[in-house]
């Protein structure tokens, strides 16, 4: 009876044995038709191109999409090679993309495939390898292609929009407060040509004339900074004896309710800048601040120095040697939406003929074409900080104060001035201006003509005064070459404005900026002078 019993029990344990294999075989088959057809239906359904390709890129298999995306047929496709679709401009990027492949997976790519009609479309490609085989998957991204590109094309329509308005502002600026300059100097032209004029009203007209074009020298100067093309004279100096020395100028332009307190360091701080231009931006800076002050406050400038500039207007940290130089006041500040702008040019928050809107112009453009930056911190109701980072440098070996001697009109006294001006009334006025004095003129209309007259009688001159920009060879071309031909000849240039100068500077030539003044003139050529004797004495 066991014996019955044991192969009874192990006979009903095969038996489900067998019942429960040939339910997990039928649970298996089951799954597998399962996943067969929902890798069917999304092989059938996405919406993305899915094909199988070999390592030499042929199509092994695609899906049924490729004939709605590129207007094939997945037979078309069968045997062809992904390089018989893409756009010839992308073969050799897509070649290093299926070399790439081959090896690992391959992370976003683009290309354009071309469709049966001829037009290309933009798929982007996620691929990887499995068993010599290369699984991709593509995404028509043509719209959201052409949507960025037509983003792109009218952000640049709206940045040269802004151009065109910024432009329009520039050129309305200046004709504005040209017009002024030179309704003051027309009328008092119409003035003095007024018969039984008294003396003293004619002084005060010709008064008139010459502050009008000092102003306007120093407008089209501050245009020139503001676009950074001016021909800086940049020189080694101490910005702490700088600021030192203009305190009691910067005191008096802004009244005596406004307190200027100055903090700077014991040890000089040396820049190589133009001088001029820096003090031309302490004076914009302060005045500035006086006006935000309402004329009542206190003004600190301060000097110290920095190895960095600060992250500022969506630029990073500069990192380098600098001298600050920090004017902060207790104005009314300066709204957030305005300080992006108030760096353009003729934007101000003044009122109506209380302001050009170009000092700031002026301080940036200086500070940039001197290789530095400008910082600005503000608070509305509390006041503002501006600080100009210049780079440091050292201590000049030969610490010579240079510049021209000031005074009265020179005597020529005979001192033979070889004048080279294109323009034939600034060349005439030069000329006939220096023969008042007595000097002995020549004028010359070019460079070539110049040359010519240097060639042949080398000895008739003592000095050559040119301009820099000529047709043809220009003044510091003229320069150098009459520095190899003639290297005691002094050669002063002059100029309004010249890209070369502002790019490269003077090139050791002495520059007298136009418009200049008789006074500039004689002055020059007296330093001329004093250079040539000195150079001729005997040893």
């Amino acid at each position: 009876m066991r014996n019955v019993a044991d192969r009874t029990r192990a006979a009903i344990e095969r038996r489900l044995a067998e019942d429960r294999l040939r339910d997990l075989n039928a649970d298996l088959e089951h799954r597998v038709e399962e996943r067969t057809r929902e890798r069917d239906r999304v092989w059938r359904n996405s919406q993305d191109l899915l094909v199988v390709i070999d390592r030499r890129g042929m199509f092994l298999s695609v899906s049924p999409v490729a004939k709605k995306i590129l207007g094939w047929s997945p037979d078309e496709m069968l045997g062809l090679t992904v390089f018989d679709f893409v756009h010839p401009d992308d073969l050799r990027s897509t070649g290093r993309a299926l070399d790439k492949v081959k090896g690992d997976a391959l992370p976003t790519y683009l290309n354009r495939y071309r469709r049966k009609d001829g037009t290309y479309r933009w798929m982007s490609w996620v691929a990887a390898p499995e068993d010599e085989l290369i699984y991709a998957y593509g995404r028509d991204v043509t719209a959201e292609k052409e949507n960025t590109e037509a983003l792109h094309l009218a952000e640049e329509q709206l940045r040269q929009a802004q151009k065109m308005e910024a432009v329009g502002q520039l050129t309305g600026g200046v004709a504005h407060d040209f017009n002024n300059l030179l309704t003051v100097i027309r009328s008092s032209v119409d003035l003095l040509k007024r018969p039984n004029l008294t003396e003293e009203r004619r002084l005060r007209y010709i008064e008139a004339i010459s502050d009008t074009t000092t102003r306007a020298s120093k407008l089209t100067g501050q245009l020139l900074a503001f676009a950074r093309r001016q021909a800086l004279k940049p020189e080694v100096f101490d910005v702490v004896r700088s600021v030192g020395t203009i305190r009691d100028m910067v005191g008096t332009l802004t009244g005596s309710r406004v307190r200027v307190e100055t903090s700077v360091p014991d040890q000089p701080c040396y820049v190589d800048a133009d001088p001029s231009q820096f003090d031309t931006a302490l004076v914009n800076l302060s005045v500035n601040a006086r006006d935000a002050m309402d004329g009542e406050g206190q003004l600190t400038i301060a000097v110290t120095t920095a190895t960095s500039v600060p992250a500022m207007r969506s630029q990073p940290p500069i990192d380098g040697d600098f001298v600050v130089v920090a004017l902060s006041d207790t104005g009314s500040g300066i709204a957030a939406a305005d300080l992006e702008r108030i760096f353009e040019p003729f934007f101000t928050t003044k009122g109506v003929g209380q302001g050009t809107g170009l000092g700031l112009s002026q301080v940036i453009g200086f500070v940039k074409q001197s290789g530095g930056e400008v910082t600005v911190e503000s608070e509305v109701g509390r006041g503002t900080t501006f600080s100009l980072y210049l780079p440091r440098t050292s201590e000049p070996s030969d610490a010579v104060a240079h510049g021209t001697a000031s005074g009265a009109l020179v005597d020529g006294h005979g001192v033979r001035v070889l004048v080279v001006e294109d323009n034939e009334d600034v060349g005439s006025f030069a000329t006939l201006s220096l023969q008042e004095l007595g000097y002995d003129t020549l004028l010359a209309a070019n460079a070539e003509e110049a040359l010519g007259f240097l060639a042949s009688e080398p000895d008739r001159f003592d000095v050559v005064f040119s301009d820099v920009v000529m047709p043809g060879m220009n003044g510091i071309e003229l320069g150098q070459e009459i520095r190899r031909r003639h290297p005691r000849l002094p050669v002063f240039l002059t100029s309004g404005y010249s890209h070369v100068l502002a790019q490269n500077g003077t090139f050791g030539f002495e520059l007298l900026q136009k418009p200049y003044s008789v006074e500039d003139l004689s002055r020059v050529l007296r330093k001329a002078v004093g250079w040539r004797q000195a150079t001729l004495a005997p040893a």
